[in-house]
């Protein structure tokens, strides 16, 4: 293992208003190394890994690169330090081509102005380093998320970045994207960069990563070789907490009850959308967690879109408590006290702009219409009522909500639906990019919301938490159900993968 050292920060401390986001935190990454950076959320990775790249200034300590002492005061001038990074939602233009977003602002340049047949060579030589057969003159709005994230990487090996900062690169992956992203990341490790690797995936930090870092409530709790490291004990400096303790919260989502309950909420049949589900039959009941599994691509954000009146269906009909109705709009849906938590949390959840008491009180106050405003006092009820139950941290309703981290954020989330009184809460991915100490408070409070009677429907592209907290499954494959799953003892997750793979009706 490499010992060479390409880039640290040490002591590094920033506050924001409020909270003191990293206290003496040091990381160090090292030639041909992958090093994963480890914590719960809010614990400090985000605002490390952006002090690292630029985004950030620093209260105190040091920032070297190279041997050398700098202070960005920008994300360029951490690039033109050789520091790339690669986020979760990748930062590309869509609307060019994948040779222009490789040698984006790097074009082969003649005297009479871009020479753009050299650029898509040279962008055809980057993407053949690491292995990618890409059409270069192919828009890049036409290939997956997991391809664009290899570009971004090929971009940054035309850059000759020393550094490459992966960020929750594999959340949205399934596990043949997954694989092939691994292979590229080797490649750069191999070449001599050193790579941070940020990810929740436990399996994936023991699979790829050389060395780890572990985070906690901003502060360093230590650098670790991953060998060396076994993953209950990972778990537990992360947490603070033994694995035991984790597991017994975990261990609340049992089944309850509503399986029996004579009238569903929510009944749905036949229903369609032309490109989205087709011929889709759902029951919804009170006090009872229904689950979506399937692939991605297998329709489960369709359907639900569907059953939240978010989208219009083309065929088919709805039941709310036994009667007719039209979810034709987010509108109509609240109005039958119908929410529903998006997967995507940053463009259809949060406003960043906003505190998150603003952001809590959201849905109530588009419930009672925007002529009639919530009066602080209300708002102020909102907030005692969910923000310390649900464990948002910092307990700084005034906060900017962008400050926070995604666990925390999804908290928010699901506390603003909360808020609505709901009889069924429809959430997709809630527990996405965030730790795992942070899914298990997720998971209990939704037991906690079937034990009160609400129905909820269960979206986790992790089928060991659908399997873990549903009492029944509806699999989806190819934009339609294919089977319906009672959640008994012999019910695993390779049963439902067989389910996926077979289309044997359980």
């Amino acid at each position: 293992m490499s010992s060479t050292v390409v880039a640290e920060l040490r002591d590094i401390t920033i506050a924001f208003p409020g909270v003191k986001a990293l206290d003496g935190v040091d990381l160090v990454l090292r030639a041909g190394e992958i090093h994963a950076l480890m914590g719960e959320n809010g614990a400090g990775k985000s605002t490390l890994i952006k002090a690292l790249t630029g985004v950030y200034a620093i209260d105190a300590g040091r920032v070297v690169v190279a041997g050398e002492s700098r202070r960005f005061t920008s994300a360029a001038d951490a690039q033109n330090a050789g520091i790339a990074t690669v986020y979760q939602e990748v930062n590309l233009c869509t609307n060019l081509s994948v040779g222009e977003n490789v040698m984006l602002g790097r074009e082969v340049r003649s005297v009479v102005g871009i020479d753009w047949k050299a650029t898509h060579r040279a962008a055809r030589e980057a993407l053949d380093v690491l292995g990618l057969d890409i059409d270069t003159k192919s828009l890049l709005s036409t290939h997956s998320i997991a391809v664009q994230q290899l570009i971004a990487i090929a971009r940054a090996t035309v850059s000759q970045s020393t550094v490459l900062v992966l960020d929750e690169p594999t959340s949205s992956l399934d596990r043949g994207e997954v694989e092939q992203l691994f292979a590229v990341v080797r490649r750069m490790r191999d070449s001599g960069v050193a790579v941070l690797f940020v990810s929740h995936f436990l399996d994936q930090i023991y699979e790829l990563c050389d060395r780890i870092t572990v985070l906690r409530n901003g502060r360093l709790v230590g650098e670790y070789e991953t060998a060396e490291l076994p993953p209950r004990e990972l778990v537990a400096k992360m947490l603070g907490r033994e694995l035991a303790q984790l597991e017994a919260i975990e261990d609340r989502a049992e089944h309850v009850g509503g399986a029996d309950a004579a009238v569903p909420v929510l009944r749905v049949q036949g229903l369609g959308r032309k490109g989205a589900v087709t011929d889709a039959s759902v029951e919804l009941r009170p006090g009872e967690i229904v689950g979506f599994a399937g692939l991605l691509g297998s329709g489960r954000t369709e359907l639900a879109r569907l059953l939240y009146g978010a989208d219009r269906p083309d065929a088919g009909s709805a039941e709310v408590d036994g009667r007719p109705v039209r979810l034709t709009s987010p509108r109509a849906a609240l109005a039958h006290r119908i929410a529903f938590s998006s997967e995507d949390r940053r463009n259809e959840g949060i406003i960043g702009d906003l505190t998150v008491r603003e952001n809590l009180v959201l849905a109530v106050q588009a419930q009672r219409g925007w002529a009639r405003p919530l009066s602080r006092t209300q708002q102020d009820a909102i907030v005692e009522r969910y923000m310390g139950p649900l464990g948002v941290q910092p307990a700084d309703p005034e906060a900017l909500i962008r400050n926070l981290s995604g666990g925390n954020q999804q908290k928010v989330l699901l506390g603003r639906w909360l808020a609505t009184e709901p009889r069924l809460i429809i959430l997709d991915e809630p527990t996405r990019g965030i730790d795992v100490g942070a899914k298990a408070e997720i998971q209990r409070a939704i037991t906690d919301l079937a034990a009160e009677g609400v129905a909820v429907l269960f979206i986790s592209s992790e089928l060991e938490e659908v399997v873990r907290i549903s009492q029944r499954i509806y699999v989806l494959r190819d934009r339609h159900i294919i089977a319906q799953v009672v959640n008994e003892e012999d019910i695993d997750v390779d049963r439902i993968v067989a389910v996926i793979a077979e289309e044997k009706v359980a």
